[in-house]
């Protein structure tokens, strides 16, 4: 806009004096030397002397001259004034127009800028959109390429185009998630018979998610990456070190080695059904949800000195041996219904928050030292078929332990409990030397079991 720029204030124009205000002046000057001579004069006449009147005449006639110059000197000076003030007034114009011309100049300066400036951005704009649009228009290209040689029947044809969208993932960020889509529907196609080489293949697939999900290698790490591995087939998976948002193993099949030491997930995971033969989670740290719900460990399962932030869920879930030796679990931890078919250690497990294990089972020995339950704790219904020992643990809330099982040892040597135990109905295997807590007896039920009897009850 041309109003950016404020224009001098207008002065008035310059007026030219008409040349009979000069005539005028003359005239009055004469006119007025005129009227003095004819007063001077009559007055001179009234004189009775000759020589007096002559005098007096001549003075008359010089007075009335020195008057016509008077006047003519005064009108000289006024026109000497009006010529100053004609000429401070013409340099006060010119100012004045040379002030607007400079201000009409930065006008138009300024407006031609500014008409430069956003021409010259609609130019970088068309140009990045006409940039954007080629990119895109390659990328789809490449992308899909790339898909369309995962669907063929060479497997060194399927393994270039996991490399083509790995490379395309690399080079575009922003399409990075869209290829770790892919490449998991790619393992989550399992329908029919699969093409030769396909377990080459989807070895291959699992690597390029794994290793790009390393914070420690920033140039190949993608962050905020999501897995979504629903049913998936996977062999020897290795997440180890991987850092990611969410993954998702629901009624995943794991055969194999499964690692997933020192991974970190910012969200949650989900291994609801999932099928392990080997499982180690040592290490791991979660923020949110962990959940196992209905999964089943064909071998043994390792979770020591991991970190769980958000709640942990494995209801009904078949472990082998299991440890969960100086894990930290911030939320509640539910194992509702799991069975333990081998040794099974908490050994130095911290629980923040509650713990529950009713209608639990542990058929072999089944370690709680030095455990920390700053909540309450659940093992109500549990059957502890091996030896179960809770020496040296630390009760902070509320303990039930009602109608639960001990076929083998007990052990609550030097365990605190803040609170007294609910032991209703606890049964103990009579042929075992139990250590209960403080304020508890047995009594002998029959020739097999004993049941614990609080002398404190509630």
């Amino acid at each position: 806009m041309l109003s950016a720029v404020t224009a001098p204030k207008r002065t008035d124009d310059l007026r030219v004096m008409p040349w009979w205000y000069v005539l005028v002046g003359v005239l009055l000057a004469i006119a007025l030397g005129w009227l003095v001579l004819d007063w001077l004069l009559a007055e001179a006449n009234r004189a009775t002397s000759i020589d007096t009147r002559a005098t007096l005449r001549v003075d008359a006639i010089r007075t009335a001259l020195t008057v016509v110059a008077g006047t003519g000197g005064g009108l000289a000076l006024l026109l000497a004034a009006r010529r100053q003030w004609l000429s401070e007034r013409a340099q006060r114009h010119q100012e004045f127009t040379a002030g607007r011309d400079h201000s009409h100049r930065e006008l138009v300066q300024a407006h031609t800028e500014r008409v430069a400036a956003t021409t010259h951005k609609n130019q970088e704009e068309q140009a990045r959109l006409a940039e954007y649009d080629a990119t895109e228009r390659r990328v789809t290209d490449l992308f899909t390429k790339a898909v369309d040689l995962l669907g063929s029947d060479k497997a060194a044809v399927r393994l270039g185009g996991l490399y083509a969208l790995e490379r395309l993932a690399q080079d575009n960020p922003r399409h990075r998630q869209t290829v770790v889509a892919v490449v998991c529907a790619y393992l989550r196609m399992t329908d029919g018979t699969p093409p030769a080489g396909d377990d080459e293949i989807r070895r291959s697939a699992q690597r390029l998610l794994t290793r790009h999900l390393h914070a420690d290698q920033a140039d190949a790490w993608w962050p905020e990456v999501r897995l979504d591995l629903a049913h998936t087939r996977l062999t020897n998976f290795d997440a180890s070190g991987c850092t990611l948002i969410a993954a998702d193993f629901t009624g995943a099949q794991f055969a194999g080695d499964a690692r997933f030491v020192g991974a970190h997930v910012e969200g949650g995971v989900t291994l609801s059904g999932a099928t392990f033969d080997n499982a180690t989670f040592d290490e791991l740290t979660t923020a949110g949800a962990f959940v196992l719900d209905g999964a089943r460990f064909s071998g043994a399962a390792t979770f020591a000195r991991s970190r769980f932030g958000g709640e942990v869920s494995a209801r009904r879930v078949v472990f082998q041996g299991a440890s969960f030796a100086e894990a930290a679990f911030e939320k509640t931890v539910t194992l509702d219904h799991s069975t333990f078919a081998d040794t099974t250690s908490f050994r130095r497990a911290t629980f923040h928050s509650g713990f529950s294990i009713e209608r639990g089972s542990f058929a072999a020995y089944a370690g709680f030292r030095t455990v920390t339950f700053e909540d309450m704790a659940f093992f109500r219904w549990t059957a502890f078929h091996g030896d179960a020992y809770f020496e040296n643990a630390t009760f902070g809330g509320a303990v039930n332990l009602g109608r639960a099982e001990f076929h083998g040892r007990a052990s609550f040597a030097g365990a605190t409990m803040r609170r007294r135990p609910n032991i209703d109905h606890v049964r103990a295997a009579a042929d075992q030397a139990h250590v209960w807590p403080a304020g508890t007896t047995t009594e002998k039920e029959d020739d097999h079991w004993i049941v614990l009897i609080d002398h404190h009850p509630a």
